[in-house]
């Protein structure tokens, strides 16, 4: 899929969103990427996650066992993105603020993990997936997601294969622009921050 192909996915949908929001990161943005809404037919969901494993090479698509995405955000292509592995697909939860594995979900000891998100914009909460990952016993041996917003500053020290990389400008609480501060803002993330 080209960048132009996603976009216009996203358009379809109504799925790419203009106004004031604040994003799960914290941040402040004009633009907003509603995965949900280009996820909820599940053709469209298939077509993205076999675009996005396309992008991995198939050396590293051999040596992984499992996906695990964070939720909510991440279940679903992560669960579609398994689909097009061939791979079981599980995911983290935060319960009680931190991410764990729960449902009796387990990673063997040493299993290769491919770490799935929709959205990375400061990739925090993505190394908070890595970091329990790897306290479940698996090994995060590459990262991807349908988008990437961080311009190049996830702090990832593993491979990352996003579907396409757009960079809309994202701005910290006391350095709004007037005319986004005018707008009121909208949280349409999964967490209450």
């Amino acid at each position: 899929m080209t960048d132009d192909e996603i976009l216009s996915e996203f358009r379809n949908c109504d799925a790419l969103l203009e106004g004031h929001f604040k994003l799960s990161s914290g941040r402040h943005s004009g633009h907003y990427l509603q995965c949900a809404r280009v996820l909820m037919n599940p053709e469209r969901a298939g077509r993205m996650a076999r675009a996005i494993v396309q992008k991995i090479p198939r050396e590293l698509r051999n040596g992984i066992d499992m996906v695990v995405s964070p939720a909510m955000g991440g279940l679903i292509i992560g669960h579609e993105v398994g689909r097009a592995l061939n791979k079981d697909a599980i995911f983290l939860e935060r319960p009680e603020g931190t991410f764990e594995l729960r449902r009796g979900f387990a990673l063997d000891e040493g299993a290769k993990v491919l770490l799935v998100e929709d959205v990375v914009t400061t990739g925090l909460s993505s190394r908070e997936a890595m970091k329990a990952v790897k306290g479940e016993g698996g090994e995060v041996i590459a990262m991807a997601s349908l988008v990437d917003r961080s311009a190049g500053e996830h702090g990832f020290k593993v491979p990352f294969y996003p579907l396409i990389e757009i960079t809309f400008p994202t701005y910290a609480e006391d350095e709004l622009p007037a005319e986004l501060a005018a707008i009121e803002v909208t949280k349409p993330g999964s967490r209450k921050n």
